[in-house]
């Protein structure tokens, strides 16, 4: 796959990151995109020891995440911003907007919200970001990890 300069998605549960890190560590040449910030326990409020796995996953320059999937993971009925802003900002300090880019999960989030509720959470989630960081998370992450 890193030879025909594809990236392989990781679609991982918070309990499947240290083997996503195991094979991260051992292929530094391949680009690897974590799908849904790995399904963190956003319902529960728990972020250890998702937290402490994402920021070591952070550490490997050859990983992005796609800021995705968080509200089929917090209450689907009751959810708010509030909820997902840990998650987000773990992910956007560990990995930086210049490795993070915008998911929508569709259909699946529909379970929980329809789209535009979707990119509206992220809009917020992102408010705090610069211009050039916000155009990195909503398009410019994607061209360059999957080569667009």
């Amino acid at each position: 796959m890193a030879a025909a300069g594809l990236a392989y998605d990781l679609l991982t549960l918070p309990h499947q990151l240290p083997a996503a890190i195991e094979t991260v560590r051992a292929l530094p040449e391949l680009t690897f995109v974590l799908d849904h910030l790995s399904k963190p326990p956003i319902a529960a409020g728990e972020l250890e020891p998702w937290r402490a796995r994402m920021v070591e996953l952070a550490t490997y320059p050859n990983v992005y995440c796609k800021l995705s999937g968080m509200v089929t993971e917090a209450d689907w009925a009751f959810w708010q911003v509030a909820d997902l802003r840990p998650y987000a900002e773990v992910v956007l300090e560990a990995f930086g907007p210049e490795r993070v880019m915008f998911g929508s999960d569709w259909p699946v989030c529909l379970l929980a919200a329809d789209y535009l509720q979707v990119v509206s959470a992220a809009d917020e989630l992102c408010a705090n970001l610069s211009a050039a960081e916000r155009e990195q998370v909503f398009g410019g992450t994607a061209e360059r990890a999957y080569r667009l």
